[in-house]
């Protein structure tokens, strides 16, 4: 037996060679070299690119919120305009990262639309993609579950902040009480004013008119304070009640869309459940077929063989 050599190394020796007479460089041809035991990574389907983008956009908006957590909480950090200033940023990475999700849900829908009306060609591939589209739906059913765990973060600051309005304003309501009774005191003593100074003027009109009128121009002053003071705590608690209505009709949209997130998920389950039920009844026909084809095979083996024998048996005698 003859022995065998191992010509790996002229074999490199050989390609470098080459590679030199062809122009190649010592740093281009050790590139090269590199390339061909480290191998470049395949190029990402672009779902997995707006995936990772949407994936991205929902970590800035968690560290968004992170960092301005203790602007939006404290009271006496921000103003009220800054605090809704940071709202409304939030809100709008909300509905940015759910629009790219709605458009890889789109993006799946139509692929498997493809793949339905492929379906008829008798692709080999059919199981992988099934797959695939499995694999595509769990990413997004992971990015819309991680886009309302941030979201949910931030409705409990927002919860937060509108406790902190309401607490402030229920002070207020429990004095607004007091005014009332002060203001209809007042008319009373407006009146005995009136009257007294009719009488005071009355007898002695020619000592004391500036008198009466710096009594009456400080009653009026009084009661337009008072009126301005019940007209300001009526606005304070109007905007309370706006901020609680506002409060409730963000947390009732986020319910809403985790009612729909979950409605979608159920929707691609039953589609997947179909296909399944599906695959299984074309499985079943095949099974039935063959099962009448082998029974059609068993009888004819049988009359085969008792055919042969009654003829060896005649053959013998």
């Amino acid at each position: 037996m003859s022995r065998v050599r191992d010509r790996t190394e002229d074999y490199k020796e050989s390609v470098r060679v080459a590679a030199l007479s062809h122009g190649y460089t010592e740093s281009q041809l050790a590139a090269l070299m590199s390339s061909f035991i480290i191998r470049k990574p395949s190029p990402k389907s672009p779902f997995t690119n707006a995936a990772i983008k949407t994936l991205e956009s929902i970590r800035e908006l968690e560290k968004f919120i992170v960092k301005h957590r203790k602007d939006y909480v404290d009271m006496h950090r921000t103003t009220e305009q800054e605090r809704d200033t940071i709202e409304h940023e939030v809100g709008v990475f909300v509905k940015a990262c759910k629009e790219q999700i709605d458009i890889l849900k789109n993006r799946i829908h139509e692929d498997e639309r493809n793949r339905r009306a492929k379906t008829w060609l008798g692709t080999s591939d059919e199981n992988s993609r099934l797959d695939l589209i499995a694999h595509q739906h769990g990413v997004v059913l992971i990015l819309s579950e991680r886009l309302h765990s941030v979201t949910a973060q931030f409705d409990r600051f927002r919860s937060m902040r509108f406790q902190e309005a309401i607490n402030r304003a229920m002070p207020r309501k429990k004095i607004k009480k007091r005014p009332e009774t002060k203001l209809s005191e007042t008319p009373k003593s407006s009146l005995v004013l009136q009257s007294d100074v009719s009488k005071i003027g009355d007898q002695e009109v020619s000592t004391a008119p500036l008198r009466v009128q710096e009594q009456l121009l400080d009653d009026e002053t009084r009661a337009l304070q008072m009126e301005l003071t019940n007209l300001l705590d009526t606005v304070q608690e109007t905007e309370t009640k706006m901020i609680e209505m506002s409060a409730l009709n963000h947390l009732m949209s986020t319910h809403v869309l985790q009612q729909a997130q979950q409605i979608q998920y159920l929707y691609d389950q039953a589609m997947e459940a179909t296909n399944n039920v599906e695959r299984g009844n074309k499985e079943l026909s095949q099974a039935i077929q063959r099962n009448s084809s082998s029974r059609t095979f068993l009888l004819l083996f049988f009359f085969v063989l008792t055919f042969s024998v009654l003829f060896l048996d005649w053959y013998k005698n």
